[in-house]
C-alpha cells in the first residue's frame, strides 16, 4: 500500500510514532491549499512563508506532545492555527512599529525600498552588511538552513534533501536561526531601517 494513500489521522499516528516522513506526505499533501489560505489574508510572499512556518512548527509541537485531539480533520485544525498566527502577525505590526524589530520575522523584511537614493544605497548597504556579519555568528546548522531558505530561495523539503535532514529538524533550526539572530541585533543594537 503506497504511503502517500494513507488517510491524515494514520499519517499522523505514524509520525507520532516516530515515522518523520508521515509529516512530510500531511506538509506535502496540505501545503498548496494551506500556503494559498494564508497568503489570501496577508498577500505577501516572505510573511506567507513565515507563518506557513510557524504554522508547522506549532503543529509539531502539538502532535509530539499528545495533544492533538483526533477528530478526523486535520486540515481544518491546521487552517485554525494558521488563521490565529495571522491574527497575531496583524496584532503585533498593528502595536509595534518596525524600526524596534521586535518581531522575529520582520528582519528581512525591512531592507526593501524601490526608488533608493545615494544615502539610502549606502544605508542599505551598511544594513545588508551588518546583516550579514550576524549571520555569520549563527551555528553553522541554523546559518546554512537560513541561507538556503532566504537567499537561495529553497523550500524547505529542498533544505532537507540537501541537508540529509527531516523537515521537522529544517523548521526548528530556521525557527532557532531567526530567534538567535533577533538577539544578535539587540545585542549589538544594530537597527535595521533606514
Amino acid at each position: 500500500m503506497a504511503t502517500v494513500q494513507l488517510p491524515d489521522a494514520l499519517l499522523i499516528r505514524n509520525y507520532v510514532a516516530g515515522d518523520e516522513s508521515a509529516l512530510e506526505i500531511l506538509i506535502n499533501r496540505h501545503q498548496s491549499k494551506l500556503y494559498g489560505f494564508i497568503y489570501s489574508k496577508v498577500n505577501d510572499r516572505d510573511v506567507s512563508d513565515d507563518i506557513f512556518q510557524d504554522t508547522f512548527i506549532k503543529v509539531i509541537k502539538t502532535l509530539k506532545s499528545d495533544s492533538y485531539n483526533e477528530e478526523g480533520k486535520f486540515l481544518p485544525w491546521v487552517m485554525r492555527i494558521a488563521h490565529n498566527i495571522i491574527v497575531d502577525h496583524f496584532r503585533r505590526n498593528k502595536k509595534m512599529p518596525m524600526v524596534r524589530d521586535t518581531d522575529e520575522y520582520s528582519v528581512f523584511n525591512t531592507i526593501k525600498e524601490a526608488d533608493l537614493n545615494i544615502e539610502n544605497q549606502i544605508i542599505t548597504e551598511q544594513i545588508e552588511g551588518d546583516l550579514r556579519k550576524l549571520i555569520l555568528e549563527l551555528p553553522a546548522d541554523q546559518r546554512e538552513v537560513l541561507m538556503m531558505r532566504m537567499y537561495q530561495d529553497l523550500s524547505f523539503k529542498e533544505i532537507a534533501d540537501n541537508t540529509g535532514v527531516s523537515i521537522n529538524t529544517a523548521l526548528g533550526r530556521m525557527r532557532y536561526a531567526l530567534m538567535n539572530l533577533r538577539k544578535l541585533i539587540e545585542k549589538h543594537q544594530i537597527i535595521l531601517t533606514n
